[in-house]
């Protein structure tokens, strides 16, 4: 006989079992009730805890000092400058490789500057920022995002409310949820835990140093965002 006919699913493929695997005289003839597999939604993790920083100064320290913000702990992470409600925050993926003390003190922290004056602003007058508490080469800022980071940095946000955002690098994009793919404007309105501001998206600070042509760019976006940039409100 070269066919079987069964209502029940055979699989020919299974190595025989060996004999002390056998039913029981007990179990013979009982169907054994099918396994479902069962899914577990996969959880972000709450990186903020329970109590997170109610304000700025909570924050700093916490970036500072959490040892569950990341693997590495502590070591070599460089805090945010700046006040609450600032006219403009200044936000980029991480410090740079040589910051010790302070943000963007190398090449990209003098191209900032230099930007800023003729943005009619300096340091003492922005929120200046990273989403990544140290320098962390080839950030993914998408593997960043399902690991917490894009909800750490909603809440950064909130609590310095800026009324505008500048955000530097495609990298940082996923952890202000947004998808250039999809969407690839550069002016946006950026929703946080206070409110919300409005938010421009540019070219990292590396490649705008690496490519002048980029300063061009990023100098007609910022006219056309604040009105051929006299209006700082």
């Amino acid at each position: 006989m070269d066919c079987v006919f069964s209502d029940e699913p055979v699989d020919w493929l299974i190595e025989p079992a060996a004999e002390e695997s056998k039913p029981s005289a007990a179990t013979a003839g009982k169907k054994a009730a099918p396994v479902e597999p069962v899914s577990q939604p996969e959880r972000q993790p709450d990186l903020l805890g329970d109590a997170p920083p109610s304000d700025l100064l909570q924050f700093r320290s916490w970036w500072l000092g959490e040892p569950g913000l990341d693997t590495i702990g502590p070591r070599g992470r460089i805090a945010p400058q700046g006040n609450a409600d600032a006219k403009l925050m200044v936000l980029v993926m991480d410090p740079e490789a040589g910051d010790r003390d302070d943000l963007l003190t190398q090449e990209q922290g003098r191209l900032l500057d230099a930007m800023l004056r003729a943005m009619g602003f300096d340091r003492s007058q922005i929120y200046l920022a990273s989403a990544l508490p140290r320098h962390t080469p080839m950030a993914d800022g998408t593997a960043m995002a399902s690991a917490g980071f894009d909800k750490v940095l909603r809440h950064h946000i909130g609590l310095a409310s800026p009324k505008r955002i500048i955000g530097f690098g495609c990298s940082i994009l996923p952890l202000l949820g947004h998808d250039v793919a999809q969407d690839p404007a550069c002016f946006h309105e950026f929703v946080h835990d206070s409110g919300s501001a409005k938010l421009m998206l540019s070219e990292g600070l590396d490649s705008i140093v690496s490519m002048p042509r980029l300063k061009a760019r990023f100098w007609r976006r910022w006219l056309e965002w604040t009105g051929s940039g006299n209006d700082r409100a």
